[in-house]
């Protein structure tokens, strides 16, 4: 299962970035080409939070759909799986969007204020 390898990263990256502070949610975009089951991955992350800075955050996946374009007649059309061709029947296309993995936001906790007289220390 690459879910957890892919998920693992995702919390490693997230926990560096908040910088010890607790991690609320994260979201990310996921390409509908990227072979990632999101059911998969919202069970991987709760794994990969474990004793982490986002232990108990939300997962928040939004799917990015397949889409490309036809070198041969010009054509914009969606794709739902890795299977390039046009519906011209051309197989010279790109894949303009549904590849994406990102990490789009992620909310966490402000850290906590020091008092104002916690610089000054009393004998």
């Amino acid at each position: 299962m690459h879910e957890m390898a892919i998920t693992q990263s995702v919390v490693d990256a997230v926990c560096e970035h908040a910088a010890g502070r607790r991690v609320h949610s994260v979201t990310v975009e996921v390409g509908a080409l990227c072979a990632i089951v999101p059911e998969a991955m919202r069970f991987c992350f709760e794994l990969a939070t474990e004793g982490t800075d986002a232990e108990g955050a939300a997962l928040v996946i939004h799917t990015v759909p397949g889409t490309a374009v036809c070198r041969s007649c010009g054509a914009d059309f969606a794709l739902a799986d890795l299977i390039l061709l046009c519906p011209c029947g051309s197989a010279d296309v790109e894949i303009r969007s549904g590849r994406e993995l990102r990490i789009r936001t992620m909310e966490v906790s402000e850290p906590c204020a020091q008092p104002a007289d916690a610089a000054i220390r009393r004998p």
